[in-house]
C-alpha cells in the first residue's frame, strides 16, 4: 500500500473525517457559486431527469433527486441507528433517555421562539420556524473530536443522545409541517406496502435485497403521496430485522449501518451539500448584508446561536433539579454548557428544512442558508473555544 493509499485510510478512519468531507462540499459549493462557473452550476442542478415505468413517469430536476431520493438514504440511515440506540443501544434503558431527549426538546422550542419573534408578522417568513430546530451530529461530533482524549465519554455520548432526538423531532416535524397536498390512492400504496413489510419483519426474512425492493416502491408511493419522500427511508429501517432469529450472532440491520455509513458520509452528504450550500453572495435582493440583516437570516443565527444554548441549558437543568433524571458521571454543568452551544451546528438538517419550507416563495429578499452557515460556524467556534477552556487539560 503506498503511503498515499495510507494517508487516505488513516484521515476516512478519523471521526472528523465526516464532517470535513462535508464542510469541503459546502465550500466549493460557494466558491462554484460566485465564480464564472455558477451559471453552469444553476443549470446541473435543474437539470431534468425522468424515470418511467410504461405509463407511469416521475420526472424532476436533479437538485429535487438529490434531496427527496438520496436524502432517503441519508434517513434510512437515520432510522437504523435510531432503532439500533433504542433496542441494544444507549436509548434501550430509561435511565439514559430523559436527560438529552428533554435537552433535546428545549433545544427545539426555543430556537423555533427565538426566530419566530423576528419573523412572526410575515406568514410567508414564519414558515421557517424549524430550520434552527435541527442539530447535524456530523459537524458537532467532528468538533468535540478536535478536543482529543480531553473529551469525557459520557459528553460524546450526551451530544450523539441529543442528536438522535433532534433527528426525530427533525422527522416528524418534516411530516407534520411540511407535507401538503395529499393523494389518497399513494398514501393507500404506501400503508400497502407498509403492511408487507410488517409481514416480512414477522417471518423473519432477512434478504435485504427484498425489503430495498418494496422500499423502493414504498418511497415512490411517499413521493407521490403529499407527505416528503424521506419519511419512507425512516419508515423501511423501523421493519428492517434486529436479529437473525435462525442465526442469533448475525444482525441484518447493524450489517446494514455499517455498510451503508460511509456511503452516506462521504457520497450522499457532501454531494447534498455542494448541490444545497452554493449561496451566490450577490443573489438576494439588496445584496450580502440586506439578506445578512434580513429577519429570517437574523432568526435563524440567533436561534442557532442563543436558542440552541438556551433550550439545551435549561431544560437540562430543570430536569436535574426536578430529579426527573441526573447529569451523568464525569460531566459537568460547564461541560453541557459547550455541548449547548456545539447543538446550534445545524448545518445538513436546517439546510433541508429550509428547502422545504420556502419552496413555494417565487422571490425571496433573503437567502436562508446564508444564516444556517454563519450560525453553524459561529456556534462550532463558540463550542470549540469554551470547551477547549473548561475540558480538563491534558497530562
Amino acid at each position: 500500500m503506498s503511503n498515499f493509499q495510507q494517508t487516505l485510510k488513516r484521515f476516512f478512519a478519523m471521526d472528523a473525517a465526516a464532517g470535513i468531507v462535508l464542510a469541503i462540499a459546502a465550500l466549493l459549493a460557494m466558491i462554484v457559486a460566485n465564480s464564472p462557473l455558477q451559471e453552469s452550476y444553476e443549470h446541473l442542478l435543474h437539470f431534468p431527469i425522468a424515470i418511467s415505468f410504461g405509463d407511469f413517469v416521475v420526472k424532476h430536476h436533479l437538485l429535487h433527486w438529490i434531496n427527496d431520493g438520496l436524502m432517503a438514504v441519508f434517513f434510512f440511515l437515520v432510522g437504523l441507528e435510531l432503532k439500533r440506540e433504542m433496542m441494544v443501544g444507549e436509548l434501550s434503558n430509561p435511565r439514559n433517555i430523559i436527560l438529552p431527549a428533554l435537552a433535546a426538546m428545549g433545544g427545539m422550542v426555543f430556537p423555533a421562539l427565538i426566530y419566530l419573534m423576528f419573523n412572526y408578522q410575515n406568514p410567508d417568513f414564519a414558515k421557517g420556524w424549524a430550520i434552527p430546530a435541527a442539530t447535524d451530529i456530523a459537524f458537532a461530533l467532528g468538533v468535540l473530536t478536535l478536543l482529543g482524549s480531553r473529551v469525557p465519554l459520557s459528553l460524546k455520548v450526551f451530544l450523539t443522545s441529543i442528536a438522535i432526538f433532534d433527528d426525530i423531532g427533525a422527522i416528524l416535524i418534516i411530516a407534520l409541517f411540511y407535507s401538503s397536498g395529499l393523494n389518497l390512492a399513494a398514501l393507500g400504496v404506501a400503508a400497502l406496502t407498509l403492511a408487507v413489510l410488517f409481514i416480512m419483519n414477522r417471518f423473519n426474512v432477512t434478504r435485504i435485497s427484498a425489503y430495498v425492493i418494496i422500499g423502493l416502491v414504498l418511497w415512490v408511493a411517499m413521493l407521490e403521496s403529499g407527505i416528503h419522500a424521506t419519511i419512507a427511508g425512516v419508515l423501511l429501517a423501523m421493519f428492517i430485522p434486529m436479529t437473525d432469529s435462525a442465526n442469533p450472532k448475525i444482525s441484518p440491520l447493524k450489517e446494514l449501518e455499517h455498510d451503508l455509513h460511509h456511503t452516506v458520509s462521504f457520497l450522499i452528504l457532501p454531494v447534498f451539500a455542494f448541490a444545497n450550500a452554493g449561496i451566490h453572495f450577490g443573489g438576494a435582493e439588496g445584496g450580502f448584508m440586506a439578506s445578512l440583516t434580513h429577519p429570517v437570516s437574523l432568526g435563524i443565527i440567533m436561534g442557532l446561536l442563543v436558542g440552541k444554548m438556551l433550550g439545551v441549558m435549561l431544560f437540562s437543568w430543570l430536569g436535574v433539579k426536578l430529579k426527573l433524571a441526573n447529569l451523568p458521571q464525569g460531566m459537568n454543568w460547564g461541560q453541557v454548557i459547550g455541548v449547548a452551544a456545539l447543538c446550534g451546528i445545524g448545518f445538513t438538517m436546517s439546510l433541508f428544512i429550509g428547502s422545504l419550507a420556502f419552496a413555494g416563495l417565487e422571490i425571496k429578499p433573503f437567502d436562508e442558508r446564508l444564516g444556517i452557515v454563519m450560525g453553524s460556524v459561529l456556534a462550532g467556534i463558540i463550542g470549540y473555544f469554551y470547551l477547549n477552556k473548561t475540558l480538563p487539560k491534558q497530562t
